[in-house]
């Protein structure tokens, strides 16, 4: 979190601007929000975050409410900004859709989430030891989507100039029941439906820490783990914003700007020579 707060607060202090009323949406503990603060550009900064006991140690203005229902009106935010959250929404079209009719015209959207690759190690050492004890593997980590999905996400919301990034934190842990802990802590333990509702059986769990510790395990003998984060940046649609030229529109050939000899085309062109051509040898007999 702290990664991604430092990170959101740079990529924001690139952005000459003043933001009257911003929300960081799944606020958490109020990391991010007081990282930006910081930066003296937000008038109002207010934290959205669904329970009780982490909004409470949020600082400032303060909503207990749900991501995927934005308690706000339509055009009444200048930015809104969100920190490793929306990776846990059930409807994330939905989510993006709605960020963007809350903003105002013009205004921001800088969202981190984590990507397909995070907890692959995991993952990985999970269903083969299902596979190879159980016959069979059940989903144990949560599917995320690629930076190219969300790329296409951001356009399906109308998002203007979207612009989606990846960028991969490793970890290192003691043991995988290290990474299993901190993950059950932090609350990010299995909650798919579809998970098998009976519990992990010891051997298979203790077969899965032996084939992680196997193949990702590090040189001090710690194991790593990997946390992809995608950057979701995008601007609500406004008259000022740069737009792509129509197609036909240019002024000038692309041969005359590198400084290149032009070539003829249309049904008059000559065809290319693709090969010199070679005269035949001359006989001397």
């Amino acid at each position: 979190m702290r990664h991604v707060a430092e990170d959101l607060a740079q990529r924001l202090s690139f952005v000459r601007r003043r933001f009257p009323v911003a929300v960081n949406l799944g606020a958490h503990h109020g990391l991010v929000s007081r990282r930006l603060r910081g930066l003296g550009t937000i008038d109002l900064f207010i934290d959205v975050e669904r329970a009780g006991r982490l909004l409470a140690q949020c600082d400032g203005p303060r909503v207990l409410g749900d991501e995927e229902w934005l308690p706000f009106r339509t055009g009444s935010l200048d930015l809104v900004v969100s920190g490793l959250t929306l990776q846990f929404v059930n409807d994330l079209p939905g989510t993006l859709m709605q960020i963007r009719r809350a903003l105002r015209p013009d205004g921001l959207m800088l969202a981190a989430m984590l990507g397909g690759r995070t907890l692959h190690e995991l993952r990985e050492a999970l269903t083969e030891a299902e596979i190879e004890l159980e016959g069979g593997a059940s989903p144990r980590v949560a599917p995320m989507a690629d930076v190219r999905d969300l790329g296409g996400l951001l356009q399906r919301a109308d998002f203007a100039l979207p612009v989606a990034d990846a960028d991969t934190l490793t970890v290192t842990y003691d043991t995988p029941f290290a990474l299993m802990r901190d993950l059950r802590s932090m609350g990010a333990a299995n909650a798919l439906n579809e998970r098998r509702r009976t519990p992990l059986r010891r051997g298979t769990l203790l077969r899965a820490v032996e084939i992680y510790a196997q193949r990702h395990g590090a040189a001090n003998g710690r194991i790593t783990a990997t946390f992809e984060i995608i950057t979701l940046t995008g601007w609500a649609p406004h008259a000022s914003q740069q737009k792509a030229l129509a197609p036909g529109s240019a002024r000038t050939r692309l041969a005359d700007a590198l400084g290149a000899a032009g070539q003829q085309t249309g049904e008059n062109a000559e065809p290319p020579q693709l090969h010199k051509p070679v005269e035949p040898p001359v006989s001397k007999g």
